[in-house]
């Protein structure tokens, strides 16, 4: 099984030279650190920042460049900084080519859940709704099970949506998933060491099986 490490860099083989991305809270900020050499990128925040990089080192931290999620980062030559709302106008007129986000559940037709618990105290929704509303192509970070050991791609979510038929891709420490046409969790990949029969007992959703499934190259 993969950790988040590995779901991380395993979502970073699906950025394509030229996009412009946007990482959602938890997983999916790991990705900054992975992006393929080679590859030129733009990463987008949208608490209003254009051009965000790695991680800071230990000792480097700028307390005053911080991503979505409140954590410190590094910006790169030729990054903006600008207001949360010309940041929104960017994703809702569907400039973002890419927008990986975790999630609490994910139906087999491509609803999210990743907003809130219900009888937890959030926040708010953040800017969730308005990127699973806009994006081109969403790709899910999350982890397979819960804590509970309960599968987390379900026939339907059960947790409030954030969006409805909008996750394209989905990738566990267990496997690499997309959402079919008619519906189903189509098995593309599965993690070092993980057999198919350990996906499909935690996945409640449909599975779909077709071949010989790949284990995924890191």
């Amino acid at each position: 099984m993969l950790d988040k490490t590995g779901i991380a860099k395993r979502i970073a083989k699906e950025i394509k030279d030229g996009y412009y991305v946007n990482l959602g809270i938890g997983i999916p900020t790991l990705v900054a650190n992975y992006i393929p050499k080679g590859i030129n990128i733009v990463l987008q925040s949208e608490n209003g920042l254009l051009g965000m990089g790695p991680f800071p080192f230990e000792g480097e931290e700028d307390s005053d460049l911080i991503n979505a999620g409140k954590q410190t980062i590094t910006t790169l030559p030729g990054s903006s900084i600008f207001d949360s709302a010309l940041s929104f106008g960017m994703i809702r007129s569907q400039k973002v080519d890419l927008t990986i986000l975790g999630a609490m559940e994910v139906s087999e037709y491509g609803d999210i859940a990743n907003w809130k618990i219900p009888g937890k105290m959030v926040k708010g929704m953040g800017g969730a709704m308005d990127l699973v509303a806009s994006a081109k192509n969403i790709i899910v970070a999350m982890q397979h099970v819960n804590k509970a050991c309960e599968s987390k791609l379900l026939a339907e979510c059960s947790l409030p949506l954030t969006g409805v038929k909008c996750v394209k891709k989905i990738v566990t420490e267990l496997a690499v998933l997309e959402i079919a046409n008619e519906g189903g969790f189509r098995l593309l990949e599965r993690a070092p060491g993980v057999s198919v029969e350990e996906i499909r007992i935690a996945t409640l959703g449909r599975l779909i099986i077709e071949g010989e499934i790949p284990e995924m190259q890191l």
